[in-house]
């Protein structure tokens, strides 16, 4: 087996630069085209990075033999065809976040990398923290009991895309991104709950979202601002647990609760990480040294640095070096909670799991 991966980029965007920097930390990586229609661009990324090869057209790209994979740093509702198109031409996927601007078309993606028997991979960057590391091994030690409530409380006080002075238009279109917060951050949020629940099936979903915050006019008239800046839900879980989550762009408020998880012998909340329990009839709130536990885990333990970032831990999966987290499959869950969301607070009513993937 070759020691390197050989990786095509599409997209040269502000996502692809950041994808790009974060593999020149990743030995095993080898970026050796990107891909974009904005000719130049691509010509300056590449030659900045010393990528040999450019194009403008990504099925010619996947047309190369010496490509193993390729990332998609596409805007979301480009996600679904690109990565389609790629797994059929017989490459692995990496596709940034949201998995795609729908549940139907995540479910697309899903299908067709199992048709094709080729690895699918999303970005979730909150998936490799050392707390998320740290409540995995505490639920699966049964220190939590039986799980039933969770909670993924987020907000920024202003920081909506482009019309708050950062990124581009592009973030807070229907036509390009799909969706606002909920698409955009939400998603970290969802999906380090769902996979820390083991990605279980989901029941009924409740929600609202809102844009209500005033913005310069002179950015929402040039943006074509139509996402929300708010979106909420409760969402009831097979076996018994509710999860309720918020995220916000902006909002007038101090703060948030963070990512918390309650069982029948304690709770946790990952941001800080605290562990709160009875012992011998005395409640007790805990901390923990999560520096030198994952110190003492990389030394003891090879493959622990194969989870430290999403990039590394596609590159080492795919050499072999660590079994694949299952991210396709928490993502798409993801994508059913958030359409969920959207579609109850269109219809104003709580919807059922059978009624999402028919937007």
């Amino acid at each position: 087996m070759s020691d390197k991966i050989r990786l095509g980029i599409i997209g040269t965007g502000q996502i692809a630069k950041s994808h790009i920097a974060t593999y020149k930390d990743v030995p095993e990586a080898e970026i050796v085209a990107v891909c974009d229609i904005r000719e130049d661009e691509a010509r300056r990324v590449a030659e900045q990075n010393g990528v040999p090869n450019v194009f403008t057209d990504y099925h010619e790209m996947l047309k190369m033999d010496e490509i193993d994979a390729v990332d998609v740093c596409l805007h979301n509702r480009l996600h679904a065809p690109v990565t389609i198109d790629a797994l059929k031409a017989g490459k692995n996927v990496y596709c940034e976040k949201p998995m795609a601007s729908s549940y139907a078309e995540a479910q697309s993606m899903y299908d067709t990398a199992k048709q094709t028997g080729k690895k699918l991979h999303v970005q979730l960057a909150t998936l490799y923290g050392p707390e998320t590391r740290a409540a995995k091994r505490m639920i699966d030690s049964k220190l939590l009991g039986d799980l039933y409530y969770v909670k993924a409380s987020h907000y920024r006080r202003r920081g909506r895309p482009f019309v708050d002075g950062y990124g581009t238009a592009q973030f807070v279109q229907q036509k390009t991104a799909a969706g606002g917060a909920m698409l955009d951050m939400a998603v970290y949020h969802i999906s380090r709950i769902v996979y820390l629940l083991g990605n279980p099936d989901i029941l009924t979903v409740s929600g609202s979202t809102y844009q209500k915050l005033d913005m310069y006019e002179d950015r929402r008239e040039s943006s074509g601002y139509d996402v929300e800046e708010l979106g909420m839900g409760i969402i009831r879980l097979a076996g018994g647990v509710t999860f309720f989550m918020e995220e916000s762009w902006a909002i007038h408020s101090g703060g948030s609760e963070g990512d918390r998880i309650y069982g029948s012998k304690g709770g946790l909340c990952l941001d800080p990480f605290s562990y709160f329990t009875t012992i011998a009839d005395m409640e007790m709130n805990g901390s923990f040294d999560l520096k030198s536990a994952d110190w003492r885990w990389h030394a003891c333990d090879d493959t622990t640095a194969g989870y430290d970032n999403s990039q590394r831990h596609w590159v080492w999966a795919l050499l072999g070096r660590v079994p694949l987290l299952d991210t396709a499959g928490i993502a798409l869950k993801t994508a059913q909670i958030t359409e969920g969301i959207y579609l109850s607070s269109k219809l104003g009513r709580e919807v059922a799991a059978g009624e999402l993937g028919k937007m």
